[in-house]
């Protein structure tokens, strides 16, 4: 993988200090690794795919992770005549903290200032890159891994039991936290500074929701211009396109085919299983586009290939199942000769196309009933002994019970770590050891962060982050590189989100109908077949397979066993998740088994 890493403060032997943190960061050893040290300070960057560069002028050492795009000509002339890295130099010496205001596309850098004792680090808007730190004693460390970073003797590998809580609530660990004490994570639009000594971090950059008044016509063709520029600007040679047969890789395919005029080379993951195949769409918009299509079922004995790839190459535990068949679609796209990918990611979060937004509309309504309706009359119905059990009054306490709940939090209610009291999931000590408030609180602190009163808005803001920047972007990007490919994702353009930001929102969610402006703007470029259809995610049938499959159940229950004697969860916690996922609820428990299986397989490749 490409990376930077380096840190501000006086350390000895440098050279075995630079490789040491590229060794823990498990950086790909095919690429490149510049470095720079001296007495005050380390910088490096390791690339393969040259999207990670480093410069050292007049005592100032900037590193740089990713492709920016500098809006101001004289840097943009200096990233193309030299390298971005030189640019971020200049920048900084021009514009100081303003530099990354003027930068677009996925980056992440520091600048350091070693006879000034200062530092300056950053990520983009949306967190396709990482950049994680680390400050103790004299020295402030950095890197794109979290394990480059906790390599550095000044910080060190305690495990945090709040971040193995986390995971174990979202499936990964949210920024800012890391799996270890005191290394912490950028969030998406974040700077840090570091000046006397102190550290002070702050938001460059916070998405715009203020509506831009014009007419359906003026948002469709400013929507089609921002589309074509985003796909144009990502297209290079060997560039394929991941195709699932969705509303997103679909529209990224037949943009991309448009800027070309010319068929695309897709690759599509199918499932021989009920329910998760999707093979129909992705067919059905390659027909379209008339795509050299190429596609892969994956089969349960790739689960078992993929669980020690994907343990290796996170650099903290990560849970999203989906990483098999992201992984599976990339290596299918390097064999074929590619060396990059556009990915269909981030339309959901930014034009309104996930079914909670619309359910979360008929929760919010709830509360616009008179309070004497609701008080008086709703909530003693359903309350009644031996009738509220019975459907349809069941029904009405379950939407009555979760209408009470506000947002974000009501988007959990089914949160394994909700449905269950927590005194029979995790043993004592590990309760005794975590503040299990402090993950509805994050999500609480983004969602009322956000620039706008309306939840859906809201709700769109909080999956900018834990959504697409700690899970979904992190899912792509990692599995692509492990596969050797580069992955761009156009929908998430910085041009792109702006335009998206500004639009009405029932232009986003109109009544029940998800991403109402973005179908209406496309039906002359996507299938009808493809508007249509149910919105589906890119799932593995992980929990069905696992109870057929015999080598796949093997790793199974080899994981939970070993993981019992971690001392985190009840052993007997453990045995009902594999009893009723051995029941007919394989899908719904597989999730969890998958989560705490996959989180085993990690602790045991670290340990290695």
């Amino acid at each position: 993988m490409d990376g930077i890493f380096g840190w501000l403060g006086d350390h000895g032997a440098h050279q075995d200090l630079i490789r040491h943190m590229a060794r823990a960061a498990r950086l790909s050893p095919e690429g490149l690794l510049h470095e720079h040290s001296s007495q005050m300070l380390g910088v490096a960057g390791c690339s393969r795919f040259g999207k990670a560069e480093i410069h050292v002028e007049n005592g100032l050492a900037a590193a740089l992770s990713g492709r920016p795009r500098f809006l101001d000509d004289e840097l943009a002339f200096i990233a193309r005549d030299q390298n971005p890295a030189v640019a971020v130099a200049h920048g900084w010496m021009r514009f100081g903290e303003k530099l990354p205001t003027l930068m677009h596309g996925n980056f992440a850098f520091a600048v350091l200032e070693p006879l000034k004792k200062k530092a300056f680090l950053a990520l983009d808007r949306i967190g396709a890159e990482r950049l994680c730190y680390a400050k103790h004693g004299g020295h402030l460390v950095f890197g794109s891994s979290v394990q480059s970073v906790a390599a550095h003797p000044a910080v060190g590998r305690v495990i945090d039991p709040q971040a193995i809580y986390d995971y174990l609530y979202f499936h990964t660990i949210p920024a800012p936290r890391s799996l270890y004490q005191g290394v912490h994570k950028l969030l998406p639009g974040q700077y840090l500074t570091l000046k006397n000594g102190q550290i002070h971090t702050a938001f460059y950059w916070q998405a715009d929701y203020t509506p831009v008044n014009a007419d359906f016509d003026s948002h469709r063709r400013n929507f089609r211009s921002v589309l074509d520029q985003a796909v144009r600007d990502v297209d290079a040679p060997a560039t394929a396109a991941f195709l699932s047969g969705g509303t997103d890789s679909s529209t990224v395919v037949g943009a991309l085919t448009a800027a070309r005029n010319a068929p695309v080379d897709t690759f599509s993951i199918g499932f021989d299983a009920d329910g998760f195949d999707e093979m129909e769409y992705a067919r059905c918009a390659a027909e379209r586009y008339g795509s050299r299509s190429h596609e892969y079922y994956l089969k349960p004995a790739d689960i078992v290939t993929a669980i020690p790839v994907i343990a290796r190459e996170y650099d903290e535990p990560f849970g999203n199942d989906s990483a098999v068949p992201t992984y599976f679609c990339a290596q299918a796209a390097r064999e074929a000769g590619f060396a990059h990918m556009l990915a269909g990611d981030g339309g959901d979060e930014i034009f309104g196309g996930n079914a909670r937004y619309a359910k979360q509309r008929l929760f919010e309504a709830y509360a616009h009933l008179p309070a004497l309706l609701r008080r008086g009359l709703i909530e003693p119905v359903v309350q009644l002994p031996g009738l509220s059990d019975l459907f349809p009054l069941s029904k009405l306490k379950s939407y009555v019970r979760q209408a009470n709940v506000g947002l974000p939090l009501r988007l959990e209610s089914y949160n394994f770590l909700h449905r269950t009291p927590l005194d029979q999931i995790f043993v004592a000590d590990f309760i005794h050891a975590v503040d299990p408030s402090t993950a509805d609180a994050a999500l609480t602190e983004v969602y009322e962060r956000t620039a706008s009163d309306h939840y859906i808005n809201r709700m769109m803001h909080l999956d900018m982050k834990f959504t697409l920047a700690d899970n979904d972007l992190r899912k792509v990007g990692t599995m692509t590189e492990a596969a050797g490919i580069e992955v761009r994702y156009p929908l998430l353009d910085d041009r792109m989100v702006a335009f998206a930001n500004q639009l009405p929102v029932d232009y986003k969610v109109r009544g029940q109908k998800l991403r109402w402006f973005f179908k209406e703007a496309l039906t002359d470029l996507l299938p009808e077949k493809i508007i249509n259809k149910t919105k589906h995610g890119f799932g593995l049938p992980f929990g069905v397979w696992s109870t057929q499959y015999a080598p796949l159940g093997d790793i199974v229950g080899d994981s939970l066993s070993d993981f019992k004697q971690r001392g985190w969860i009840q052993p007997a916690y453990l045995d009902h998740m594999l009893s009723m996922q051995r029941g007919p609820h394989a899908s719904y428990y597989g999730v969890m088994i998958w989560v705490v299986m996959m989180l085993e397989q990690w602790l045991r490749a670290d340990e290695d």
